[in-house]
């Protein structure tokens, strides 16, 4: 009997000692080229609360959340490139890496960033149509992982360029291998409206009311030139367009911008502190918000330009945006 008390606080002494926590995730992490500095971390999914902030000391960093479910994580560097993380509850992952070859870190310590570290190496120097065909066969070996849900976003879907015929083919092969996962399902379902809102379409009739009140439609947005943007305050590519878009504007086009965040507290907080002043939509239900499902945006940074009524751009990043609105 002793000797089982003596195991049993011995086991949890150890655990303890360990740090093992099912309920938190945890990054540690070593970045050459880099003695000092910061970057940022967010979730679309809403894992993270805003933009965090991962302090660099001597080349090292450690972030750790609550983590109760599967998260897809965003590494935002200093030249603003992005790395997903893969977060499960329970789980500590190690990232390696230099901060002058930031497409090449090394993340370890879960089979999902193993494979996405894999994909990394396999892409380096790949062309455009390559990378479609590895990431294609990547969810094809790798259904049931969320890795194939981030590459065929990216690759598929969130792209100035989208293949949907594509994109359907790989969401049923990933729907097989999670029968359960909800994101999937709206994905599917969303991908028919993206058709129907793709470039050389007319832009669908709406009615919304901004945050402030005011009525805005589609009517008004097909007259000249018009962006439609999603953003969350959690999201820093999406916030990082909204301020580049702001001082773009200068009353040359109209910008409306639908917004994720369940709080109107906190839209209007943001809006007030960046001096947002163009029309804001904000419901608080997030992705299920009507107008944002009838447009098929999927995720912050989303977009579409419209000129005299037709779309002639989707989700173009701000370099492609700030070209094609240059001349207006």
């Amino acid at each position: 009997m002793l000797r089982n008390l003596l195991f049993f606080f011995a086991a949890v002494f150890l655990l303890t000692s360990c740090g093992e926590d099912s309920k938190h995730f945890k990054i540690e992490g070593r970045l050459l080229q880099m003695n000092q500095g910061e970057f940022y971390i967010y979730s679309n999914d809403a894992a993270i609360s805003g933009i965090d902030t991962i302090k660099v000391q001597g080349g090292r960093f450690s972030y750790e959340i609550p983590c109760q479910a599967p998260a897809t994580l965003t590494l935002v560097f200093p030249n603003f490139s992005e790395t997903p993380v893969f977060a499960q509850p329970g789980k500590t992952v190690k990232i390696d890496g230099d901060a002058s070859h930031l497409k090449m870190l090394k993340i370890t310590g879960t089979k999902d960033n193993e494979l996405m570290t894999g994909f990394r190496r396999q892409i380096a120097g790949a062309s455009p149509p390559e990378i479609r065909q590895f990431a294609e066969k990547f969810i094809e070996n790798n259904p049931q992982s969320p890795v194939g849900e981030w590459l065929l976003n990216k690759y598929f879907i969130a792209t100035a360029m989208p293949d949907y015929p594509a994109a359907n083919r790989l969401l049923r092969v990933m729907m097989k291998g999670q029968p359960q996962n909800s994101v999937l399902k709206r994905l599917s379902g969303s991908v028919e409206k993206m058709k129907n809102t793709s470039t050389g379409n007319s832009l669908p009739s709406f009615s919304v009311y901004d945050i402030n009140g005011r009525t805005i439609s589609s009517t008004e947005l097909s007259t000249g030139t018009a962006v439609i943007v999603l953003w969350a305050t959690w999201s820093y590519d999406s916030t990082d367009l909204l301020r580049q878009l702001q001082m773009l504007k200068a009353g040359s086009f109209k910008i409306l911008a639908v917004n994720l965040d369940p709080s109107k507290r906190d839209c209007r907080s943001y809006m007030k502190t960046n001096e947002i002043t163009f029309p804001v939509v904000c419901t608080g239900e997030m992705f299920d918000t009507p107008v944002l499902k009838q447009l098929a945006l999927q995720s912050p940074s989303d977009n579409l330009v419209v000129k005299n009524g037709k779309i002639v751009g989707r989700n173009l990043n701000i370099q492609d945006l700030t070209r094609m609105l240059g001349g207006q």
